[in-house]
Order: structure tokens, then sequence, then C-alpha cells
């Protein structure tokens, strides 16, 4: 586990190279001020206009193949700029630099509009979960050039479990071999197109958050912001309300309803719920560089334990 001391060090640099790399690229940058610092860390390069967000906990992949990262932030600022582009609440990539992510220093990082975020502690739910509706709308037209299919679940589940089965100490083995049980049985569907497509027929495959949306908005005085496009992908829309519960699903279908789209397929929810279940588990792998995850991660991993296992989809 990365020390307390070891973690800010990482701050820091990241910090300091999100301000460099701002201004190579033509920004004024004299008070770099860390707005977050989870899994990336976020800077406002005042005194520009900018937010940059410097991922600092991966998966491994990306520290063996960088170029996937790199091609997971183009799809991100491509999906959040088409989206700008047309006028959609979004927040936007800057418009002061070019839209590509920058690599410096081993870090690989995207720039971002500074938009003036309004407190919100207690947002109504419901109602941006029918947002939702309005996003998968607006990406059905989304030709989706460079995304992969379901990414997120892909990459991340079968290579945290691969990393997990070196930390018995994060994962109980008996709790490993059931999740790589639950993964032979989910992968089929969400790694190949048209397995998925042959097995559920109806539910149609497009552009999606990736990454619990209504949870990723962001108050301005002018409204609610989509934001975090990081996982976007092509999938089923089900995956971007895995956990929203009955109520949430009923919001959504209204909401669907009135724009023309098909309402939630309870078999593909119940299975990209199980993904996401898994991938929660899988994230615990990435507990080395981010010790908070033991505990933030324990309530969902027994909520895994206490759910059947699946062996059917």
């Amino acid at each position: 586990m990365l020390t307390a001391d070891e973690l800010a060090e990482r701050t820091t640099r990241a910090v300091a190279s999100a301000a460099a790399a701002g201004r190579d690229l033509g920004l004024e940058v004299s008070r770099p001020r860390v707005l977050y610092d989870v899994f990336s860390v976020i800077v406002h390069l005042e005194p520009s206009p900018v937010v940059v967000r410097v991922p600092t906990v991966l998966p491994p992949s990306y520290s063996v193949a960088p170029e996937a990262q790199t091609a997971q932030q183009r799809s991100e600022l491509a999906v959040a700029g088409w989206l700008a582009d047309r006028g959609h609440p979004v927040v936007p990539p800057s418009p002061l630099v070019p839209r590509e992510p920058v690599r410096r220093e081993g870090f690989s990082m995207t720039f971002w509009e500074l938009v003036d975020e309004v407190a919100d502690d207690a947002p109504d739910m419901l109602r941006r979960i029918g947002q939702i509706a309005q996003l998968h709308a607006a990406l059905r037209d989304y030709e989706g050039d460079g995304l992969g299919f379901w990414t997120p679940f892909g990459t991340y589940i079968p290579e945290g479990l691969a990393e997990l089965a070196h930390m018995p100490e994060l994962l109980d083995p008996a709790d490993l071999r059931r999740a790589q049980r639950e993964w032979a049985v989910l992968s089929p569907v969400l790694t190949s197109r048209a397995v998925f497509q042959s097995t559920f027929p109806g539910a149609g495959i497009q552009a999606i958050h990736g990454d619990a949306p209504y949870a990723n908005m962001i108050r301005t005085p002018d409204g609610e912001l989509w934001s975090d496009f990081e996982l976007v992908t092509l999938g089923a829309v089900e995956s971007d309300l895995a956990m929203v519960g009955p109520e949430g699903v009923a919001a959504y279908n209204v909401a669907a309803s009135r724009l023309g789209l098909r309402p939630v397929d309870e078999r593909v929810l119940r299975v990209t719920e199980a993904a996401g279940r898994l991938a929660m588990v899988a994230a615990l792998a990435m507990a080395p560089n981010l010790p908070l995850l033991v505990d933030g991660l324990r309530p969902m991993v027994e909520q895994w334990r206490a759910t059947p296992e699946v062996t059917e989809v």
C-alpha cells in the first residue's frame, strides 16, 4: 500500500505535470489548485479557466500499454465535445487547447472548461435518472467512432481479478473463485457484440456514459451538466442504470417513453447490475495505489457476497 507521504508526492507530481503541460500549450498558469484527488487529480490552472484531469489510479494494462489509455481519453474528449457542440448540457473540453490528451512525465491528462459549480448536498436523483434518458437520446446519433464494446467491463474486471489472485489479504480466495466463475458466465455477452445481440436481440447497442451518469452531474447556476465520460463505451443503456432500483427504472421509463426510447429490458439490467457488482470487487486490485478503497469498497463487496451467485444470463 502506498503511504500517505507517497500519495502526497504523487499528487504533487501530477499538479506539476498539469501546470507544465498547460504552460506548454500557451495557458497562463500561476496558481495551480487541486479541486479533487481520488482516482484522478483534478487541477484548476488558475487564472486560466481550465481544469485538468490527471488520472493516477489506473488498471494494469494502461501501464503496460499506455496507448490504450490514450485511446480511451480520446473517446472521452470526442464524445463530450460532440455533445457540447450540439448544445447538450455537458462539461465541455477546453476550447483553449486542442481536444487531445497530453502525456507528460508518466501522466496522461485531459483539459476541460472550468464551470461554476454550485454545492448540491441533496440532488434529486429520480429527476437525474430521468435526465439519463435525454443523454441516451442524444447519444443515439453518435456514430461511435473509436469506441470499444463495453471497454470498462472487458478491461477492469478480468485484469482486477487476475491481480487479486496475488492479493489474498484483499479478497478471500473463495470469493475470488466465485468472482471468476461469475465472470466466466457474464464475459461472453459483455465482450462480444455479436454474442450480446444474439442473446438480447431487442436491446440495441449505442454510445453510453459507462459510469453512473446520475452520480456524475455537476450543478451550476444554469442547470446540471453531465460530466466524467472517462468510461464512455458502446453498450446497452441498462449499464447506465445499474443499481438505481425500481423507482429509478420507473422514472427512466417515463422519460424514455416521452423521447421515443425503448423501456428498460429487465434481463439486460440484471446482467449489467451483476457486472457492476463484479467490477466493484475487481476494483479492490487498485487498493495498493489507493488505500481508501479497502474500507470504501467493503460494503459493496459484502453486498455482492449477499447476492445469489450468477450462474446464467
